[in-house]
């Protein structure tokens, strides 16, 4: 089975017109996106759209041999004309199953949002699964004991959880060609389009591109361990989450505790709280050794720099002659158990740290100790992980990749 993607954007394609953000002059040439429509064998179009003839002949097909159109999703904008020869465009009753006369199956699959998804077999017996935009499978009791899908076509960026919940359920295996879809303005294409997907194990591809369904391709390179760095209000944690929302269950691991009487504190922990998805498990703890040695779901520590806090409060670090004594030795003792957890943890991990030293020299002893102690924590952990970033202005940066 082969999938012709005349567009991949969202239905107001990109760049979307009159709108003057980065994203969309950036959005030019190679980087501009039709609405998202799908050409299955020639024979079956999911989502028709403006100019679906012209994008067709510009990927090297023609519409002729159409026997099906379908639609995904409600269309707000202007009337689609028809384009002559073509079938009248419908929809599948949600739960449906509906035979096309070239041989392909479709299955209505029902959404959380407003929308049809729709799993095709091809006469191969290959399987497919396309999303509409903002869409989510209202449930996963249809894919139950079935082998995965070839190709998933979805809105990875603007439903991540949908994609977690596929491989919950086995629909989304590690050979499943994951190809993100209705792409909006949200992300800068280019690197960070790119870097944003793989991260969620998927890939972009641009207008035209076909896909075969079962054809070998290497997975996206998804790191085991990254360390996030940041300073204040960076956006570092939000790109730590962000990096797994694609996995169907994950452990939150808050360094920071709990202080009471602060409600300040308590405000940003509830804020951090909304954020993540709801099938995320949070385990307040410093003990990070043994949850980065035992087996389980992927994990998302935030942050070494709480964690240094209590280490250095339970060696007595803040006391100059406990520090000199042996606070110093007990420490590094510390660290070097956690950085060897990290380089021998078998869980997918990402770590969240603070970025100091490049302001002001504290003007206390213990606050440069505590600067210089980071540092170096940052750089052992730094060391084991196959990918580490610097968040500065929401921006990430690629150190090590």
């Amino acid at each position: 089975m082969e999938l012709t993607l005349l567009g991949t954007g969202t239905p107001e394609g990109l760049p979307r017109p009159g709108c003057p953000c980065a994203a969309c002059a950036l959005s030019v040439g190679p980087r501009a996106r039709a609405a998202t429509s799908v050409l299955v064998d020639g024979a079956l179009l999911l989502d028709l759209t403006p100019g679906a003839v012209l994008a067709g002949a510009r990927a090297g097909h023609s519409l002729a041999a159409v026997r099906q159109v379908l639609l995904t999703h409600p269309h707000d904008g202007p009337a689609v004309e028809l384009p002559p020869g073509l079938p009248a465009a419908g929809r599948v009753p949600d739960g449906r199953e509906l035979a096309v006369i070239s041989g392909h199956r479709v299955r209505a699959v029902p959404m959380d949002a407003p929308g049809t998804g729709y799993e095709v077999t091809g006469p191969d017996g290959a399987r497919m699964l396309y999303l509409p935009p903002g869409g989510a499978p209202a449930g996963t009791s249809g894919t139950s004991g079935r082998r995965p899908y070839d190709v998933v076509l979805a809105d990875v960026l603007g439903r991540p959880e949908a994609l977690a919940r596929l491989r919950a359920s086995g629909a989304v295996g590690p050979a499943t060609d994951v190809v993100a879809v209705h792409l909006d303005h949200d992300t800068p294409p280019g690197a960070e389009l790119e870097r944003r997907c793989a991260a969620a194990g998927a890939r972009t591809v641009p207008d035209g591109t076909t896909v075969a369904a079962g054809e070998y391709r290497p997975a996206p390179e998804v790191p085991r361990r990254t360390l996030v760095l940041g300073g204040a209000r960076s956006g570092k944690s939000y790109e730590a989450e962000r990096r797994l929302t694609g996995y169907p269950e994950v452990v939150y691991v808050a360094t920071g505790g709990t202080r009471e009487g602060d409600p300040e504190w308590a405000a940003r922990i509830g804020l951090h709280r909304e954020r993540r998805a709801a099938s995320w498990r949070t385990v307040e703890t410093c003990d990070l050794v043994p949850l980065l040695a035992q087996e389980g779901p992927a994990l998302l520590i935030d942050c070494l720099a709480l964690w240094l806090t209590d280490a250095m409060d339970r060696v007595g670090a803040w006391d100059d002659a406990v520090w000199a004594d042996k606070g110093a030795a007990e420490l590094r003792e510390r660290t070097a158990e956690l950085v060897a957890a990290v380089r021998t943890t078998r869980r997918p991990v990402v770590l969240v740290s603070n970025e100091v030293g490049s302001g002001v020299v504290p003007p206390t002893a213990s606050g440069r100790r505590f600067r210089d102690e980071l540092g170096r924590l940052n750089a052992g952990v730094a060391g084991e992980c196959e990918h580490v970033l610097l968040v500065v202005a929401g921006q990430a940066l690629t150190l090590k990749q």
